[in-house]
């Protein structure tokens, strides 16, 4: 077979892989939204309707804190490649959302990594993966800190025995040593400790920090949007709850709001929270922050070739 066919055919099979990513991603999202057996789309737009979600203002609010949370996150980026090699905003934002839709069909989001890498020279892509790595651990490092905190918040107001402090403790305690063997396994965690070093941790560690901040909140607006009767420290403790469980269960990120929802309803209700609402606020969460991002990301993925091709 010539160079020439053989070019032309790789071509075509990445031009057919990226069709069918795009069309997979928006036929899960319609799928979800439509069909959602917890949460039947008939009362999810009668809640949307009740509340005036739908006003331009709410709208554009939601969208605000989406906005700046993708702004977040493309700049975290750009700064942990900037040593493999310096990109433009425009550039880091074309391979975090294209990155996002690429992902959202396998688990934990693992096909960012595989669609950040192929943005990249052969020789750079190691360097990349580890990048990209150490930027979710970062994440995650927020994820968990904040998380803990606002478990024993919960613990500490319902006055949960000894044994639920201690089983959190030692669940934490695993989780973090399964991480760190793994990582020390796979002789990463010396690569990830130097990558932090040369790619200005504290200015991603902040990042990372003013993200979760963003998106936490825009959960608790939620909440206030649609008038539950609950103080802001009882609502960002579950917010940071449900987050903390939700991290480590091994999902595809088209399930993430089915799971997040699940969560959610167990811990706010506690607290006897209409339950069809915080299932309402876990779909619009994720419509915003993921399927939104994902569809622009497709318009990305479309135009996206590899460096190798």
């Amino acid at each position: 077979m010539s160079t020439s066919v053989l070019y032309k055919s790789n071509h075509f099979l990445w031009l057919v892989f990226k069709l069918f990513i795009v069309i997979a991603c928006g036929f899960f999202i319609y799928d979800f939204i439509t069909n959602n057996e917890k949460l039947k789309f008939y009362d999810f737009q009668s809640i949307l309707i009740d509340f005036n979600v739908f006003s331009t203002k709410n709208i554009g609010l939601l969208l605000v804190f989406s906005i700046f949370n993708w702004f977040l996150e493309i700049t975290k980026w750009r700064i942990l490649v900037k040593k493999v090699i310096p990109i433009s905003f425009f550039t880091s934002a074309k391979q975090s959302l294209s990155s996002l839709t690429f992902s959202l069909i396998t688990p934990n989001r693992i096909g960012e990594y595989g669609a950040k890498a192929l943005c990249f020279q052969k020789e750079k892509r190691k360097d990349i993966l580890i990048a990209n790595l150490a930027g979710n651990l970062y994440q995650l490092l927020v994820t968990t800190l904040f998380g803990i905190i606002g478990s024993m918040y919960l613990i500490n107001y319902f006055s949960f025995s000894l044994q639920h402090i201690f089983l959190l403790i030692i669940v934490s305690i695993s989780v973090l040593l399964i991480i760190i063997f793994f990582l020390k396994k796979f002789k990463w965690f010396e690569k990830i400790q130097e990558a932090a070093k040369q790619q200005k941790s504290k200015s991603v560690l902040i990042l990372s920090f003013l993200r979760y901040l963003v998106f936490s909140h825009q959960f608790y607006f939620l909440i206030m949007l649609f008038n539950l009767d609950i103080s802001y420290w009882d609502a960002m403790a579950c917010i940071t709850s449900m987050y903390l469980i939700s991290s480590f269960i091994p999902i595809l990120s088209l399930f993430d709001f089915v799971v997040k929802g699940s969560i959610a309803v167990f811990i706010f209700s506690f607290f006897e929270i209409n339950l069809a609402i915080i299932l309402s606020i876990t779909t619009l969460m994720w419509i915003y922050n993921f399927a939104i991002p994902a569809i622009v990301g497709s318009y990305f993925v479309i135009t996206f070739k590899p460096v190798s091709l």
